[in-house]
């Protein structure tokens, strides 16, 4: 296992256009260096993961749309990130509040676009998992 995630931690969508931070919510009371520490429920769109920017995936609708109506040029429109479930943990065996833990190499698939979301940075350089 990597290093645990915590709020703040940067995500990153081979299609979108900016990295933003996760908001932790599914439990407020864990905390790795003074902050919550992130489960794999931890996936509502806006509220846990903000959009990241701009999408550029044919995959969605609209981009597919938006690029059929300007005649084959590719033309990105703001995110949608939809969760396809939860997080996928390598390894669950750290849980919280019966939740595993997310840990900087879980990945999450997002419906709309088909990209596959990750963690750049845990937010935290120091609690690692064995």
């Amino acid at each position: 296992m990597g290093a645990v995630v915590v709020n703040g931690a940067k995500l990153m969508c081979p299609f979108g256009t900016m990295m933003p931070s996760l908001i932790t919510s599914a439990q407020m009371t864990v905390l790795g260096l003074s902050k919550p520490i992130a489960t794999i429920m931890d996936i509502a769109p806006g509220s846990n993961i903000p959009p990241f920017g701009m999408c550029a995936s044919l995959a969605n609708p609209q981009v597919a749309a938006a690029t059929a109506a300007a005649l084959g040029v590719l033309t990105p429109q703001p995110c949608m990130m939809t969760p396809a479930g939860p997080w996928q943990a390598s390894k669950p065996t750290v849980l919280i509040g019966g939740k595993p833990i997310l840990t900087q190499e879980c990945t999450l698939l997002c419906a709309m676009g088909m990209g596959m979301i990750s963690i750049v940075s845990p937010g935290q350089m120091k609690i690692v998992t064995g």
